[in-house]
């Protein structure tokens, strides 16, 4: 099954957002591939959007990213200690991303434990398992990304998304049940935008995150 094509991210930003809930989210880097099945997103649409960091045209050399062509990987670097990616929509110029709040592992799931806990999988407690993935900043430091992965196309071969996994063992998901709707997370500042309900999850077998 190969990557979604660009294609698939030029239409309406939330719409994608909505969509990629239950998708395959692949990092592969030095030797290790890595595999998660995304549960949480964001839409951050530049028009009429305070949230978004392209509002009002803004430009500058963080975001540049986002004006390029859809299917690409944005990772901004913020409150001084997490990477957060995001995944540039709609056509070139316009500036939309969705941003990946949160996952389940589905492929090297102890060395996802490893790095966010120093444990394997097995040796997490709870409290840790249902908080291994709920946030951008820790899906980040699990997949190893960085800034210097900003740009990224989500085509492969370092990140790629996919419906279905076949060369790991992993078909495509099914259904992936119900999903829930609401306010994005952390972003009070935006007036009217932080009411928007731009922010997708799946109701079963996923913890919400509250916080990066």
């Amino acid at each position: 099954m190969p990557p979604l094509p660009e294609s698939f991210y030029l239409g309406d930003t939330v719409a994608i957002a909505r969509a990629l809930v239950g998708k395959y989210l692949v990092r592969a880097s030095d030797g290790v591939t890595l595999a998660v099945r995304i549960a949480e997103t964001e839409a951050y649409v530049a028009a009429g959007d305070k949230a978004c960091h392209a509002y009002g045209g803004r430009r500058t050399a963080r975001n540049e990213v986002m004006y390029g062509p859809p299917g690409r990987a944005y990772i901004y670097f913020t409150y001084g200690m997490h990477h957060c990616l995001n995944l540039v929509t709609e056509p070139e110029g316009t500036a939309s991303a969705v941003l990946v709040r949160g996952a389940l592992p589905v492929l090297g799931a102890d060395e996802i434990a490893r790095r966010r806990f120093g444990r394997a999988m097995g040796e997490l407690s709870a409290y840790q398992r249902r908080n291994l993935l709920n946030g951008p900043g820790k899906l980040c430091q699990a997949l190893g990304l960085t800034r210097a992965e900003n740009g990224l196309p989500l085509t492969g071969p370092d990140l790629w998304v996919a419906e279905a996994l076949p060369e790991f063992g992993l078909a495509a998901p099914g259904p992936v049940g119900p999903i829930r709707t609401g306010r994005r997370v952390g972003i009070a500042y935006a007036q009217e935008a932080a009411e928007f309900p731009w922010r997708f999850w799946l109701a079963e077998g996923y913890t919400e995150g509250k916080a990066r």
